[in-house]
């Protein structure tokens, strides 16, 4: 499928100079990414957004950027309803493991199995529900595996005024 529209992510702000980079989620891998493949994760509403920075944990809030990105991207999977996860043959239970813990306990997490299978069908990424604590049925999550500023896989962050930092040593 062709994704269009807004997406949202809130990020550290040390890291607010890359806005579009997947870098951070290559280091240890993520739920749909292995350890050096880099991912960009981007939710369809703001509050999902925050709800996947805070991971649950609604009593603080660490400090964030907070970022908007215009997407146009083909090759999509729908993995948001039963049909398209039957149509790349994923299931539920495959999307929702515990991929923290097999990662902390040395295990590769099922859900990159899935990132195993459609990398190899061309999918530049999927749509899939969020897992963040606190999560509703409909919040959404686009996590790309291949995008850039240019079609078929378009990302742009929104910054007209300019304010993200130009590089680290923008932060003191």
């Amino acid at each position: 499928m062709r994704f269009t529209g807004t997406c949202y992510r809130a990020h550290d702000p040390r890291w607010a100079f890359k806005p579009t980079s997947g870098d951070g989620a290559a280091i240890r891998g993520a739920r749909f990414n292995p350890k050096g493949v880099p991912a960009l994760y981007l939710a369809l509403g703001i509050m999902t957004a925050v709800k996947e920075a805070n991971q649950g944990f609604g009593h603080r809030i660490d400090p964030c950027v907070l970022c908007s990105y215009d997407i146009d991207c083909e090759d999509v999977a729908d993995l948001t309803t039963e049909e398209g996860r039957d149509a790349y043959s994923v299931s539920m239970e495959e999307m929702a493991c515990s991929w923290a813990m097999a990662l902390a306990e040395g295990r590769r997490p099922a859900s990159w199995a899935i990132y195993d299978r459609l990398i190899l069908r061309g999918t530049a990424g999927i749509l899939v529900p969020s897992f963040a604590p606190g999560a509703e049925e409909d919040d959404r999550n686009l996590v790309l595996w291949a995008w850039g500023p240019h079609p078929p896989h378009r990302v742009m962050v929104n910054d007209p005024s300019g304010r993200l930092p130009r590089d680290q040593l923008s932060w003191s």
